[in-house]
């Protein structure tokens, strides 16, 4: 484009030349047509790109694998002068979010609006922009350009699966000891009384205290450690398999009804890494819908803690944890367990997801039930996944040894093997 108004800008001058050199009317004429298609397309190329309002809205900065990320974009033009081609140009980071538009023949005062739906296929936390806005005039002399640097994210978590029962194993202390944590929750233990609060329900009212001192007076409660559930994913780069790689996402003119209902027969990537996370996150939305008190340890590309509460707040802290987290990690899950021991109270359930085939995880689990925890492994076999070792050996191994076990596989239904009634391992109580 540049080269063509080189060109024209040349004739122009050479037009000028002539004229001056031979005085022909003609000569000129065309001089100053080349001088006057010039600034015309210059302006008329400057008033394209002006007076131009473009509006971005995300119909949601959450969103998970499976689900669809929806955007509107409109453009708008706020001046009498027609537009006579605008394109969008969109740098976001969200895999095949496929945006960009060109807008042909946008009248005075109007608007050209639409909308790109996304199923997502892959977890993270991804950027939405920046956008850049180009146009030129007719012939294309003069290209301009307008970036609009304004960005936000979008955090796509991972997905998950309904999970209707799943087997703990029974309990190994005779009784609750209190955690000395105080809760707003009405627990087992009664830490003590205090003065009746706004906002306090009537089940916490202790009747005999209120009867003697003339005032409502409420209970107080602690923690008890049964009630903590840890769940840890193995996030170690050893023995992460995949056996195909991540889908695409499907575009948006193909969207199935079923995306908006469930996201029950959208297929995972075929990764442990992933299966993973998937079992993991699934875990913690069933504990806490269950109103159980679920923490999380992992260490990935980074350590992580999520300290063990209640509530639709910790899972949406635990789901935005598991997005980001990559199978990165240099420890392996039996010396992550050592290492953060005085996290996990005597007590505890400890659920482990691992795609490990090493049998030293035996002795590790062992250990831990010594320690008063009580543990469940769940283990993603690799072997399905294209890797060279199975660990469906090991899985008898642990069963063998009380350790509560489920096997998980490329393909499987995650859904019906975690809520499967047919236990894979045998309960009962460390000495």
């Amino acid at each position: 484009m540049k080269h063509r108004r080189n060109v024209v800008l040349i004739l122009a001058i050479l037009a000028l030349l002539w004229a001056l050199a031979t005085g022909r009317d003609i000569l000129y004429n065309l001089a100053y047509l080349f001088a006057l298609l010039l600034i015309v397309s210059f302006f008329w190329a400057w008033a394209n790109i002006n007076w131009v309002h473009l509006s971005r809205v995300t119909r949601a900065r959450r969103t998970q694998v499976g689900r669809p990320l929806e955007e509107r974009f409109t453009v708008r033009n706020t001046s009498i002068v027609p537009k006579l081609w605008l394109e969008v140009r969109d740098f976001s980071s969200v895999p095949s979010h496929r945006v960009s538009q060109v807008v042909n023949s946008l009248g005075p005062n109007s608007a050209y609006s639409w909308r790109v739906t996304t199923v997502c296929t892959r977890r993270g936390r991804y950027k939405l922009g920046p956008m850049l806005i180009s146009t030129s005039d007719p012939f294309g002399f003069f290209p301009m350009e307008r970036e609009l640097t304004p960005t936000t994210n979008v955090v796509v978590y991972p997905m998950t699966v309904e999970i209707h029962q799943f087997a703990l194993p029974v309990g190994i202390l005779p009784g609750g000891d209190a955690l000395r944590r105080r809760t707003h929750y009405i627990t087992t233990n009664a830490s003590g009384v205090r003065d009746y609060a706004p906002g306090d329900s009537f089940g916490r009212i202790h009747w005999p205290s209120t009867a003697r001192r003339d005032r409502l007076i409420v209970k107080e409660f602690e923690l008890d450690p049964l009630a903590d559930i840890w769940i840890v994913p193995d996030m170690s780069s050893f023995e992460q398999f995949a056996s195909s790689a991540p889908p695409e996402p499907i575009p948006s003119d193909d969207i199935p009804r079923w995306v908006h209902a469930r996201d029950h027969y959208f297929r995972l990537h075929d990764s442990t890494e992933e299966y993973v996370v998937t079992v993991a996150a699934s875990l913690a939305q069933y504990f806490l819908r269950s109103d159980r008190a679920v923490g999380m340890l992992a260490y990935g590309q980074s350590h992580e803690v999520v300290q063990p509460d209640r509530g639709e707040r910790q899972l949406s802290r635990m789901l935005e944890t598991l997005a980001v987290l990559r199978a990165e990690g240099r420890v392996p899950i039996s010396n992550v367990l050592e290492a953060e021991s005085h996290l996990l109270p005597r007590g505890s359930t400890v659920i482990v997801i691992t795609p490990t085939t090493s049998q030293n995880w035996v002795g590790s689990a062992r250990q831990q039930m010594r320690r008063g925890l009580r543990v469940v492994t769940v283990l993603v076999n690799p072997g399905s996944f294209g890797g060279p070792r199975s660990n469906a050996g090991l899985a008898g191994l642990l069963q063998a040894t009380g350790v509560s076990t489920y096997l998980v596989s490329s393909g499987d239904d995650l859904s019906g093997v975690l809520s499967s009634s047919r236990t894979r391992a045998r309960y009962y109580a460390v000495a």
